[in-house]
């Protein structure tokens, strides 16, 4: 008597995160440029989950839980993030550094660099250190 077990490889899936490249991106309901569009981004730079993949199209989501396929072309490693409650952004990656400007809910913010629990980030007018507790867009 011979068993066999079948043991699917893509058991666990890495989270991914990725960026809107450009300032239109159409997302559509299935993996082709045949597919209808479900609806457009306009917003650069923001922050998706991707879910899926098949050739050169990904399967993304966001923050809302809106869902869809983007091609490939239209994305970029993730470089950015949003801040799920208002931030104080910091001159360094410290409480007692000086506080810099307060950072609203919502917002995207270009990430530079990230160490252990703060990432340095640009907004449209401020560089600086915020910590990375209640954001979306990273994997911790």
């Amino acid at each position: 008597m011979v068993i066999y077990f079948f043991i699917p490889f893509n058991v666990v899936s890495e989270e991914t995160f990725l960026s809107l490249k450009k300032t239109k991106v159409n997302v559509r309901y299935g993996p082709s440029f045949d597919s209808p569009v479900k609806f457009i981004y306009k917003k650069i730079n923001l922050p998706v989950k991707q879910i899926d993949k098949k050739e050169n199209w990904r399967r993304i989501i966001d923050l809302k839980n809106n869902s869809g396929w983007i091609h490939y072309s239209q994305l970029k490693k993730v470089n950015s993030i949003i801040a799920l409650e208002d931030k104080i952004l910091f001159d360094k990656p410290s409480n007692f550094s000086k506080p810099l400007a307060r950072i609203k809910k919502g917002r995207v913010l270009v990430l530079q660099k990230c160490e252990i629990s703060w990432c340095k980030i640009k907004s449209e007018k401020f560089k600086g250190w915020i910590e990375t507790g209640n954001i979306w867009g990273l994997v911790n």
